[in-house]
């Protein structure tokens, strides 16, 4: 269907990511799920009983990344949503005093380089929808007033990541394409652990908001449960 709405969700094969590709597949959008496990994520695939594919890729390599940005043009000539989720946090046991080089590296490799990376190889495909929408996955912790001496490397990728949104709506919204960081609250994940306080469905509602019903005019902003809240 020419019309059909077309979203990729990065990081999809479980948690938030996977919530939000169910999500937006019952509400009719053709949903590319992308993990770096082949299995983890046809597995999930196999979840969706609706009209979705699953796309292999890592985001903490550009190999990965430029191969997908292939395999994704070779079935489809525009993308309307780019949902950057995929995302680790690697800090227990570690603080700002004793976290390594390397650690740092690693999580900024996902969290924050591979994000604009990501929305790079796909840029192209993104301008050919009408109204395209960028939605990076962020956190509370990544907000000034947020962060947390005692979850370095988690923190400071993620404030990146912020930079990295405001950075991509200075030069993408004069080509109609939104763009906006979101906290989805501290949610019952593998990341977030059995105590917190929000389902997975709470935490994927404002991403599928904003990728379904929020006004294309609301860009360059960091949003928690359908508000603006402070970088």
């Amino acid at each position: 269907m020419a019309d059909q709405k077309i979203a990729l969700v990065t990081g999809a094969n479980k948690g938030i990511g996977f919530e939000v590709a169910r999500q937006l597949a019952a509400r009719g959008f053709r949903v590319l799920l992308a993990a770096r496990n082949p299995d983890a994520g046809r597995a999930a695939l196999a979840k969706l009983a609706a009209d979705a594919r699953f796309l292999l890729l890592d985001v903490a390599s550009d190999a990965s990344i430029r191969e997908a940005a292939v395999a994704f043009g070779k079935d489809h000539d525009r993308l309307d949503v780019l949902i950057n989720n995929a995302g680790i946090y690697p800090d227990e046991g570690v603080n700002i005093l004793s976290v390594t080089r390397e650690q740092m590296v690693t999580t900024f490799q996902t969290n924050a380089f591979g994000v604009l990376r990501v929305t790079q190889e796909f840029l192209p495909y993104l301008q050919k929808s009408g109204e395209a929408r960028i939605i990076n996955v962020s956190s509370g912790y990544g907000a000034i007033d947020g962060l947390s001496g005692e979850v370095p490397s988690y923190c400071l990728s993620k404030l990146t990541l912020n930079g990295v949104t405001m950075m991509l709506n200075q030069v993408l919204r004069q080509h109609g394409i939104a763009v906006n960081s979101v906290c989805p609250g501290w949610v019952r994940t593998d990341m977030g652990g059995p105590g917190a306080t929000r389902s997975v469905e709470q935490g994927a509602d404002t991403i599928v908001w904003l990728a379904s019903e929020a006004p294309s005019s609301l860009t360059g902003s960091f949003i928690r449960d359908r508000h603006k809240i402070a970088w």
